[in-house]
């Protein structure tokens, strides 16, 4: 699959983490930094990786900030990005399988390596059950609401 990563200073470190795993296990990732830990700003990267989703260049995208409250907002400004914070399998997997989530975010300083590595698969290896859920995710849009 091919995904965008990206990052600010305190997501840094997990970023890479999960760039070299998910490049171990065969996907096509595209890093779009931050590629050091000094202080940035993580509306920058996660407009970046919006854009990378919303040109058809990448399928998904996975950000990282300290908590991934901050880059999921920002990523979620954009009309057709789904963003969703994680914290858990559980809700990695449901955010593919009724919500189509597009991005995926996480909080370096929430979960540990281990559990974001558990989390990414199974977002990753979730599907869009399609069906009663379409709709649903359709109305997201606020067009409709007008």
């Amino acid at each position: 699959m091919k995904l965008v990563l990206a990052a600010d200073h305190g997501g840094f470190e997990l970023k890479n983490q999960l760039a070299a795993a998910l490049t171990a296990a065969g996907h096509e990732v595209t890093d779009l930094g931050t590629n050091e830990p000094a202080s940035v700003d993580y509306p920058d990267y996660a407009h970046r990786a919006a854009k990378a989703i919303l040109d058809g260049t990448h399928e998904r995208g996975i950000l990282v900030c300290g908590s991934g409250v901050g880059m999921s907002l920002a990523a979620n400004r954009h009309p057709g990005i789904r963003a969703v914070v994680c914290s858990d399998t559980y809700t990695a997997r449901l955010s593919r399988e009724h919500n189509d989530a597009n991005i995926l975010a996480l909080g370096q300083r929430v979960v540990g390596p281990g559990l974001a590595k558990d989390i990414v698969d199974a977002w990753l290896g979730a599907k869009f059950e399609g069906g009663r859920h379409s709709k649903r995710v359709e109305k997201i849009e606020l067009p409709k609401y007008k």
